[in-house]
């Protein structure tokens, strides 16, 4: 078997026949009438007419030896079969192709439509032309590319070989835009709010810090898609606001977490909590529908409809029942014998970070569809508390096969109650904790010149990949590599 390099020089060989025939092996345009997609649809019809056309594409797969040849052309949109015949072209014309064209190349061919005695819809090549020769060969057909850090170094190569993959991306974009639609359709308007922040706000997570050269200051990348800007917009007079954006969280990896991903956030003044669970739950079952076909879905290891209508699960029930700790009376160090009784590992010493850990062990046995609701207002310092019950606030997540994938409450419009839970948030920081959300003063001030009543609502692409039942980097297009090592 040849080597890569031995490969690379034979290609270059029949890179170095086209020039030395005056032929441009890397054009700008070559004839193109429309998309292959465009020509099977309409075959027949083409075919009627009795017109030549041209189509473009990268060779697939070539086939054949002597007076005739098979070529799979493919251009994004479909495959098309070009037969090449000895007898009917210019004999430099065939002997060109046969010398030059290797698999992976872009060529394109003109010629008359017609379907091959096998019944395959074809062009037989009249003409052709070098749209693109390529040095290195495409990954063998039926292995592609088995090493996971090669596939996602040479993502294009993996995208080209597995028409699966492909099609994922496809549905990722089918996933957000069906999102788009419904909320266009329920008087929501598009906007766009910062990346670059002073504080990070709207999550606990920690963030990745850069520095702004002309101002001389260290600034953030957002953690959320602009929760505290959009709320911000409440108060100014719009109605109903929603961002699909970039996020960044300077955190671990695995398969269901990555440093960027793509989330939706979107606010609605004067919907309330009990509105707001109904309206993300068509919204979620809408995008399911549009984008998968289906409403019963399975994935690791859970199977689950989101038909119905979904039941609702108190937090504190959950871990009382799971664990036997109350979350709103324990102490710290009770949450921290529990966990350890478990088995589960943790970080920080502090009740907030301690509730969380313990919700997690137990969300983890949860199939779903459920919504989660009456989440201590320890973990949600941006919540509004519920009045029967003011430890608790009016915020809710769906559950799904053991994971959070959304996130929505009623949004905090006290503004001393949120320069209170600011501050709490600022010990945490000062204490030690990464994650703690930075406070914005600003945001306080706002809230004192009057925000709306207004529920809030988060989700991002790991619903997607849950849904697909697929690892979420999987389905990032180019998802962060270290530098290749020498």
């Amino acid at each position: 078997m040849a080597s890569l390099e031995e490969i690379k020089q034979g290609r270059l060989a029949k890179l170095q026949i086209l020039k030395d025939r005056g032929i441009n092996p890397y054009p700008a345009r070559v004839p193109r009438d429309f998309p292959v997609s465009f020509l099977k649809t309409n075959f027949d019809a083409q075919v009627a007419s009795g017109d030549k056309i041209s189509v473009a594409g990268r060779v697939m797969a070539l086939r054949g030896q002597g007076a005739i040849l098979f070529a799979v052309l493919f251009d994004g949109t479909d495959r098309i079969q070009t037969i090449i015949k000895k007898d009917s072209l210019p004999e430099d014309v065939f002997s060109l192709f046969v010398d030059t064209v290797d698999i992976g190349d872009f060529v394109s061919v003109t010629g008359l439509p017609a379907l091959s005695k096998t019944g395959e819809k074809s062009v037989i090549m009249e003409s052709w032309v070098m749209a693109s020769k390529t040095l290195l060969p495409l990954p063998e057909k039926w292995h592609g590319l088995q090493d996971t850090d090669e596939r996602y170094r040479k993502r294009y190569l993996d995208f080209l070989m597995d028409e699966d993959l492909r099609g994922l991306i496809i549905k990722k974009s089918k996933f957000w835009e069906s999102v788009r639609t419904f909320l266009k359709e329920n008087d929501f308007i598009e906007v766009e709010t910062p990346t670059l922040e002073v504080t990070t706000g709207g999550a606990e997570a920690n963030p990745f810090k850069t520095h702004h050269d002309d101002y001389d200051m260290d600034v953030f990348l957002r953690i959320s898609v602009g929760e505290l800007w959009q709320k911000r917009l409440m108060a100014g007079g719009f109605s109903r606001t929603f961002e699909i954006g970039r996020v960044y969280r300077n955190e671990g990896s695995s398969p269901d977490h990555t440093q960027e991903f793509t989330n939706l956030e979107f606010y609605a003044s004067f919907m309330d909590y009990i509105e707001g669970i109904h309206f993300t739950e068509e919204l979620i079952k809408y995008t399911a529908k549009e984008t998968f076909g289906t409403m019963d879905f399975s994935t690791r290891g859970h199977s689950f409809s989101l038909e119905g209508n979904w039941p609702k699960l108190s937090y504190v029930d959950v871990v009382k029942e799971k664990t036997g700790i109350d979350v709103l009376t324990a102490s710290a160090s009770e949450m921290e014998d529990k966990l350890k009784e478990l088995g589960v590992k943790y970080e920080g010493n502090n009740k907030e970070r301690l509730t969380d850990t313990l919700w997690k062990y137990c969300r983890k046995q949860i199939a779903g569809p459920v919504w989660l609701v009456d989440v201590p207002k320890i973990v949600s310092p941006l919540s509004k508390s519920k009045e029967d019950n003011p430890e608790v606030t009016e915020r809710v997540q769906l559950i799904l096969a053991g994971s959070e994938m959304t996130n929505g409450f009623s949004e905090l419009n006290d503004p001393l109650d949120q320069k209170e839970r600011f501050e709490n948030q600022k010990k945490l920081l000062e204490g030690g904790d990464k994650e703690a959300m930075m406070s914005d003063y600003e945001f306080v001030e706002m809230l004192e010149y009057g925000m709306p009543p207004t529920f809030g609502f988060g989700m991002g692409e790991r619903l997607f990949a849950f849904l697909a039942d697929k690892p979420l980097r999987e389905l990032q297009a180019f998802p962060l590599m270290r530098p290749k090592s020498d």
